[in-house]
């Protein structure tokens, strides 16, 4: 009897959910069979993952499952890029209390092209997220190319393989109709437009949140109605944000992006608590666990190098470690990479709680109170005490650097 193939690690690391979980050398019931019926046959598997562009940035939360597709291009397979252009006029539902705002098809095409250009488009693919450079590991798509030109019968066609049952079965719309806060009609659309996708580009396996698990498997639904070879739902964790508390989040103020520069990056990573940092190697990292020393402050280190690297490269990775113990030691480096930020909008005489906000450094005025009176600011080491302190010109400011507890610094320039 042959024996049972096994999942690759690349491909089991950090994975949450695999559906169906088959077992045996069924391929349409084992992904690892499907794995090695697409060597055996020399033909790459299709790994679907959607993207609805309705924000600008991209952080390191959503970019686990970019690393996930990422490994797939690696081993050989076409990573299948379906840009939500049309999907993000409606919205996913999932993990909303209320209907999501629609936004224009230009809102969409920009988000889109800001989305692209993080991910690695026109980037060497040692430092880009996806390898966009080796010809058959990328189709990026936009899904108004199938979903604009449906027609009502269609449309009806789609809507007739569901249920309402079966959509208020799904939690996010059950907590909202169990206290009474309106879903729209058009919102019971979007998970059978998304499960459409992977109809019309045959995919093979698709990659999602745990909190996607619904959309993902009306994929399968919509295939096996029209009679394709039903694909898998490869389910990775939602990354909890750097509070070590909730989801990695913009509107939560606890993440990282990927565009942000290489000391930014490193300084928020070396921070991560004890309790989330192997998930943060896990997901983030290809580093071995087991190599690692236990003590958490050097796996703390390890993890920020590595991911920082990831994006800017190891000499910009090391040079960011460097500058900061430097700067948390010192609180100013002439010769240290920090990032600048300009005083040209400053109105001088300027005091300390307006010019932390003025910079950018605080969200607000009221928070930049908060954050000296708590001792979090420091302008070249010294920390900040009075929140009405005067600075009387931009030349009095020029090259220093302005700190926010440890993971924040600006260098002001005039």
């Amino acid at each position: 009897m042959a024996s049972t193939p096994s999942l690759p690690v690349w491909l089991s690391r950090g994975m949450a959910d695999l559906f169906p979980a088959g077992e045996g050398d069924d391929a349409d019931q084992s992904l690892a069979a499907r794995l090695k019926q697409a060597e055996t046959e020399g033909s790459p598997l299709r790994i679907k993952l959607g993207i609805d562009p309705t924000g600008s940035n991209i952080h390191l939360g959503h970019s686990i499952l970019f690393r996930k597709l990422r490994a797939f291009q690696d081993a050989g397979h076409t990573a299948v890029l379906i840009i939500g252009d049309f999907t993000a006029r409606i919205g996913d539902p999932t993990g909303k209390s209320a209907t999501r705002v629609q936004l224009s098809a230009e809102e969409v095409e920009a988000n889109a092209a800001t989305y692209l250009a993080q991910l690695g488009q026109g980037q060497p693919k040692q430092t880009a997220l996806l390898d966009f450079e080796t010809p058959g590991r990328l189709e990026v798509r936009r899904n108004s190319e199938w979903l604009a030109g449906l027609d009502l019968p269609q449309i009806i066609g789609l809507l007739g393989t569901g249920t309402v049952g079966q959509m208020l079965a799904k939690d996010d719309f059950s907590k909202r109709y169990g206290s009474g806060t309106p879903i729209a009609l058009h919102e019971f659309l979007y998970p059978l437009l998304q499960g459409y996708d992977s109809v019309s580009v045959n995919a093979d396996v698709e990659l999602g949140g745990t909190d996607q698990k619904f959309n993902v498997a009306m994929g399968r639904d919509l295939q096996r109605h029209f009679d394709k070879r039903t694909q898998f739902g490869l389910l990775l964790p939602i990354l909890v944000g750097l509070d070590g508390v909730q989801k990695m989040s913009k509107s939560l103020g606890n993440v990282v992006g990927l565009d942000e520069d290489p000391l930014s990056m490193y300084s928020k990573l070396e921070k991560v608590g004890d309790a989330a940092i192997n998930d943060y190697l896990t997901l983030l990292t290809d580093l071995d666990l087991a190599a690692l020393p236990e003590n958490p402050r050097e796996k703390q280190k390890a993890m920020a190098l590595a991911v920082t690297a990831s994006r800017h490269g190891l000499e910009a990775a090391q040079k960011a470690q460097s500058d900061a113990a430097t700067l948390v030691s010192s609180g100013g480096d002439a010769s240290a990479d920090v990032p600048e930020v300009s005083l040209a909008r400053v109105n001088f005489p300027a005091k300390a709680f307006y010019l932390l906000s003025a910079v950018g450094i605080c969200a607000s005025s009221s928070e930049a109170r908060r954050q000296i009176k708590g001792g979090a600011a420091r302008l070249e080491g010294e920390k900040i005490t009075d929140p009405n302190q005067e600075f009387a010109s931009a030349t009095e400011l020029e090259g220093k650097v302005l700190q926010l507890g440890k993971k924040t610094f600006r260098r002001l320039v005039g």
